[in-house]
């Protein structure tokens, strides 16, 4: 037995069950090691970005960790941007990253770099195995760090030659720590503040979001008169028909400033103190009114499940909480806005369906829309790094394969990462993709606007612009042996949006939007 086959073992022993890949030469003899077993399932993705968002994707439905398998220092910077998202998400992803054999880099070859250096950047853990012996402990250790508190980004480098050199044995499971109890003390205070009768809001992130945290934290605001507030751009959250019901932080933060004005003190449960996306002139960055107060009743890595039920009971809260009422929203024909777009899809979304949301400009409106559809769980773009929302939809289609996926996606920040409809159309996913078309970096337009910088000139606009040349997006996807269809009216989206509901595998619907964006119209 080899290092990689040893390493192999003992992920699998470890629970793993998938790997996205984008391997080259250091990684040949992992790949022949996957090739060999029938326990790990391995998804080729054609750029880094897309192994690493479909990696986060996957870890947020499951609740365990895929893995990389990277090729090098260029391999795992090509996969940074979703590191990012992946790690500000609290996912646990164990990346695997091969690097030169130990004597080659004294060479200093084409493709030798800092590779510990570049993965300390996204990673919480980070290890260099020492030789074929060693790499099967290694591979435990790295599944172990993944799964510490919410979740953990966790690296391995592996130097080719320790996958080709003999190995002893692999390893069992290492059981992580487990979560961090709140004390006695934090809930006692967060009950104290809720009776004080001030104007409060509850604020929860991360895994608050989720059953049973979320109906415990939603029976604690029926039973105090307080506001249940989610974080603006939410990892996983459980939401629809008969579940709690919340309003999302704005994320334009003049708009969050004015939202959050009221409210004399906050509870965090998941969550840190609200804050705006970018700075801007004359804004402040702290979005809650001065002199809040901020009582944490979870923080990062706490088990906000048995906090909050400790804090429903502490406060005797009732066993039942207002749920969200259906919505039947009235389909007109006419032309495409994120409103009516919104309107088709909580129309006909089925139960159950998991939502990617990377519609940028549109995302608000479609949140707003959707309230009310059949139930479902919302992926949002956790870190703010663009092109999250295809490979995250191909990883949590792998992850629940029995569940509709559905990617809102702008035109923009799709083409970042365009190779993840190759890998669904190749694993056959069940993910349509709303194509959000108005060919422009529309956000872009709006914070430009925002930002005052002065009058903008046809080339400043032209940096923002996606009209020239225009991008087809369903020959695009058929390219990649995905479905596609464009829609230029409600009713033609909605003909194509429930066909669609209704047949299993990948799918693309162009949706050609038509927005206000301050300083214009466009489509």
């Amino acid at each position: 037995m080899n290092g990689a086959h040893a390493l192999l073992d003992s992920l699998v022993n470890a629970g793993i069950e998938i790997c996205f890949a984008n391997p080259g030469t250091s990684e040949m003899h992992l790949v022949t090691a996957i090739g060999k077993t029938e326990s790990v399932r391995p998804v080729l993705c054609l750029f880094e970005g897309v192994v690493t968002g479909a990696a986060d994707g996957y870890a947020r439905m499951a609740d365990k960790p895929a893995i990389t398998l990277l090729h090098l220092g260029p391999g795992y910077a090509n996969g940074m941007a979703n590191l990012h998202n992946a790690r500000k998400g609290f996912s646990p992803i164990v990346n695997i990253v091969g690097d030169h054999a130990v004597w080659h880099h004294q060479y200093d070859a084409p493709l030798t770099s800092d590779v510990p250096g570049h993965a300390r950047l996204q990673s919480h853990w980070v290890r260099v195995s020492e030789s074929g012996d060693d790499l099967a402990l290694a591979g435990a250790e790295a599944v172990q760090a993944s799964m510490a508190g919410w979740g953990k980004v966790a690296t391995l480098i592996v130097p080719a030659n320790h996958a080709w050199e003999s190995a002893e044995k692999s390893f069992d499971r290492l059981q992580p720590p487990p979560l961090a109890q709140v004390s006695q003390d934090a809930v006692a205070n967060a009950a104290a503040a809720l009776r004080n009768g001030k104007k409060t809001a509850i604020v929860i992130g991360a895994h608050a979001l989720r059953d049973p945290a979320l109906s415990a934290l939603a029976r604690v605001a029926d039973a105090t008169d307080a506001d249940l507030l989610c974080e603006t751009f939410p990892r996983r959250l459980e939401r629809g028909v008969g579940r709690a019901v919340l309003q999302r932080i704005p994320y334009f933060a003049e708009q969050a400033i004015e939202f959050l004005k009221p409210y004399e003190q906050m509870v965090l449960v998941g969550a840190t103190q609200p804050v705006a996306f970018f700075a801007y002139p004359g804004v402040a960055s702290v979005l809650a009114p001065e002199g809040c107060a901020m009582v944490t009743l979870a923080g990062l890595d706490d088990d906000v499940a048995a906090a909050a039920l400790g804090l429903a009971a502490v406060l005797d809260a009732p066993k039942s909480f207002p749920t969200q009422p259906a919505v039947a929203p009235e389909i007109v024909d006419g032309e495409l806005t994120p409103a009516t777009i919104g309107d088709v899809i909580s129309a006909h979304l089925p139960d159950n369906a998991i939502v990617s949301d990377e519609g940028i400009t549109c995302g608000l409106e479609l949140f707003l829309r959707t309230q009310g559809a059949a139930q479902h769980d919302w992926l949002a773009i956790t870190g703010g790094s663009i092109g999250q929302g295809l490979p995250l939809s191909l990883g949590a289609s792998l992850a629940c394969p029995d569940r509709k996926v559905v990617a809102f996606q702008a035109d923009g920040s799709a083409m970042y990462t365009v190779q993840a409809l190759w890998s669904m159309a190749r694993e056959n996913t069940d993910v349509t993709v709303v194509l959000l078309n108005n060919s422009s970096y529309a956000i872009l337009n709006v914070e430009l606007e925002r930002l005052k910088t002065d009058e903008p000139t046809a080339k400043t606009l032209s940096m923002l612009d996606l009209s020239n040349p225009i991008i087809d997006w369903v020959q695009i996807a058929q390219g990649m042996q995905v479905p596609a269809t464009q829609a230029t009216t409600v009713l033609e989206f909605e003909a194509q949006f429930k066909d669609a509901m209704k047949t299993r595998g990948p799918r693309l619907i162009e949706v050609m939007v038509v927005q206000n964006l301050g300083a214009g119209t466009r489509r």
